[in-house]
């Protein structure tokens, strides 16, 4: 077989500048920096080596599965998503007995998955109890609709080092994709939080901006010069098939996935996913109710899934696999914001329009 192809963080790209992506990673080690470069190492070689870590480096625990916005492209309002997952939020007792396990063990912990992380009643308490139980870095995704000042600041004082934002176009397109949140709150929202961290020198929680690039391309300059004075970090995700609607898909060639030499997927009711991208269970490995994350990690099924990216195109034995952005071909558009030029990975046979 030739040499594997294994995407690294295939998905999410930058369209920032070299000097402010540089200090963007400096922020996120502040504080545990040689650790944090040796967690950023592996999670690029390990599954290159196909070496299983005792734990693995990331825990993403669902929250909430729960999203109380209707955007056109999101699969969690659609009625095939309700079908097979269990809208819920985590059980406290649950979320406690995964950190007494990890902490120390597993350096980064995210609290996001598919829903709105931020709707848990406990969001802070979740952040505070994982830092006090040695998680080195703690991050959410959120679309920002409850990032008042005050709420900021609880997270904050809790110790959140990452919110990543989800903010797809500006003015009215982001308004007909991000309903209900209106524009203007959610600038005003992120300008209160950056006025906040200048007034006390703080550097975390580093905050990143995100959008499906199709709701950016007519508008990128204005999009970054928005956005960027007052974040840490302006990205853009390449539009996937969210609703899974394409029936033409172009494949890489010796590709192998990452991500079960990187991380482990728990649901907000514990059912544990092989990977991020099974949005509706097909695939579950276990229950985090019943095992511990050892036992997940190392388990029987888990192990499957290696052996299956290590066979030649193995992954198109499996449905998720098939249905995945990671292996599909890309075909290159280049961009352009103040005078530099960057490149947006388009997914071959994708139809660029929201929704479709």
């Amino acid at each position: 077989m030739s040499k594997r192809y294994v995407p690294i963080n295939k998905g999410n790209y930058s369209m920032d500048t070299p000097e402010r992506e540089a200090r963007f990673e400096v922020y996120k080690g502040e504080g545990w920096e040689k650790e944090y470069a040796e967690y950023r190492r592996e999670w690029a070689e390990l599954p290159q080596r196909q070496e299983v870590r005792d734990y693995p480096l990331l825990v993403d625990l669902e929250l909430s599965s729960i999203c109380n916005l209707h955007c056109p492209m999101c699969y969690t309002i659609t009625d095939k998503f309700k079908e097979h997952v269990n809208t819920t939020r985590m059980d406290w007792d649950l979320y406690c007995k995964i950190i007494d396990e990890i902490g120390g063990k597993v350096p980064a912990l995210r609290l996001s998955l598919r829903g709105e992380a931020l709707l848990h009643k406990r969001f802070a308490d979740c952040i505070r109890y994982a830092k006090s139980k040695g998680i080195k870095e703690v991050s959410t995704l959120t679309h920002g609709g409850k990032l008042t000042l005050p709420f900021f600041e609880e997270i904050v004082d809790a110790g959140i080092d990452w919110i990543t934002i989800s903010a797809d176009g500006i003015g009215e397109t982001y308004e007909r994709i991000r309903k209900p949140i209106k524009f203007k709150d959610l600038m005003d929202k992120i300008k209160a939080m950056n006025k906040f961290k200048e007034e006390r020198g703080l550097h975390k929680p580093v905050i990143k901006i995100q959008g499906i690039w199709p709701a950016i391309r007519d508008q990128a300059q204005e999009y970054y010069d928005t956005f960027a004075p007052h974040v840490d970090l302006v990205a853009f995700n390449p539009l996937i098939d969210y609703l899974g609607n394409d029936t033409h898909i172009e494949y890489l060639e010796n590709f192998t996935c990452p991500q079960q030499y990187q991380r482990l997927v728990i649901g907000a009711d514990g059912l544990v996913m092989k990977c991020s991208n099974d949005e509706e269970n097909r695939e579950v490995i276990g229950d985090a109710n019943k095992q511990t994350i050892h036992e997940l990690w190392h388990s029987e099924k888990m192990n499957a899934v290696r052996e299956l990216h290590k066979r030649d195109r193995g992954f198109m034995e499996s449905a998720v696999c098939k249905r995945c952005y990671l292996p599909r071909k890309t075909e290159d558009e280049d961009a352009e914001v103040g005078g530099r030029t960057f490149t947006v990975k388009n997914y071959v046979f994708r139809i660029q329009v929201v929704g479709k």
